[in-house]
């Protein structure tokens, strides 16, 4: 009897929905938490959907969103920035203390006044530049992204009291006489009824989309966080591109401590206390992995909105400010988790998806 050659069938396999059902939902997670605590403060307060409460959870989400957007491109990167809030005081210190009192001229025995644009404009750069110094330690000096931003924390949090001798400058408003009013505007003017702070995050959030997607520099940003080595090799430059990440998360610090600064009408060394926890929040609840690599904008801003209704709607039901912080902690640790638990299925639906290729292309030789 001559040996045949027969391909058995495959056995049938459980359906492909049930297999990517848990995938998906934990891919969808900021969406399905979103929609979930909508749901509930909603229920429990029946202020949490009006018309102005909304407004206000908005121009919160704003100052979360433009952290988290510098943050994710660090993340993406396989980074940290922990200095970002502390970024955020010291331009907010530096605005407060170029409108008040000027840049003195001890030589000439003047103090310089300058317009709002460009008062913004060179706190935007000095946060820029606290990021690009981040990033040149961190490539150049090969020092640890979590040792030296956190540093950064203490030198920027430190240079903001500095600034001011750790006192508040009260009135932003400005001087007719000085040309330098309309700083408050920032915080407070508004755009076809939209507050001014959403139309930034909206602007911000439409750059990044297109550089993170459609840029060269957004595609390295990816390939170093996916492997760095490989990006290396590849020909990015990977320590330019690094650098690149912190001076934008710099700058979207600084942007966010001077809305904060325009809102409250006032600047102080302890404005954005802790924020680095918010804007890191945002980019994991956004489905970003802290391993670099994998997220996007989008999540950011979807983390963000999270972020914002469970912040405002603890208020409204009267959690106090303590719990408020183990709350937002615990969210932290929960979405490491909850992206750790992704990483594991997504391994492990990769795994089966190549057992079962290689089953149906083996055949199998009866006699």
């Amino acid at each position: 009897m001559m040996a045949e050659s027969l391909s058995l069938p495959a056995r049938k396999s459980p359906s492909l929905s049930m297999r990517s059902l848990p995938l998906l939902l934990l891919r969808l997670r900021a969406y399905l938490a979103l929609l979930l605590l909508i749901i509930l403060f909603s229920s429990i307060a029946p202020s949490f959907l009006s018309a102005r409460n909304l407004v206000i959870v908005a121009e919160q989400v704003a100052v979360f969103a433009i952290l988290g957007i510098g943050m994710t491109f660090v993340i993406l990167a396989a980074g940290i920035d922990l200095s970002v809030g502390a970024v955020a005081g010291l331009a907010a210190m530096v605005a407060g203390y170029l409108i008040s009192e000027g840049l003195r001229l001890p030589w000439l025995g003047v103090s310089a006044f300058f317009s709002i644009p460009v008062v913004c404009i060179l706190s935007l750069a000095l946060g820029t530049l606290v990021g690009a110094i981040n990033g040149w330690f961190i490539t150049r000096l090969k020092v640890t992204p979590f040792i030296m931003t956190l540093g950064m924390l203490y030198m920027a949090r430190g240079a903001a009291q500095l600034v001011s001798g750790g006192a508040t400058y009260g009135d932003l408003a400005g001087q007719a006489e000085l040309y330098n009013g309309g700083f408050l505007l920032l915080g407070t003017a508004r755009v076809l009824s939209v507050p001014v702070s959403i139309w930034l995050m909206l602007i911000l959030t439409l750059v990044a989309v297109y550089i993170s997607r459609k840029t060269v520099f957004g595609r390295q940003v990816f390939a170093i966080g996916g492997n760095e080595r490989a990006a290396e090799l590849s020909g990015v430059r990977v320590s330019r591109v690094k650098m690149g990440t912190y001076a934008i998360s710099g700058f979207c610090a600084a942007l966010a401590g001077l809305i904060i600064a325009s809102r409250l009408g006032a600047a102080n060394p302890a404005i954005a206390t802790s924020y680095e926890l918010n804007a890191i929040a945002v980019v994991v609840l956004g489905g970003a992995s802290l391993f670099g690599g994998v997220g996007t904008i989008g999540g950011t801003l979807i983390g963000a909105f999270v972020l914002g209704v469970l912040s405002n709607g603890m208020v409204l039901v009267g959690i106090s400010d303590f719990w408020q912080t183990v709350i937002t902690g615990a969210v932290i640790v929960l979405a490491v988790v909850v992206d750790q638990l992704q990483r594991r299925v997504e391994k492990s639906s990769a795994e089966r998806q190549a057992k079962a290729q290689e089953d149906r292309g083996s055949p199998t030789t009866a006699a």
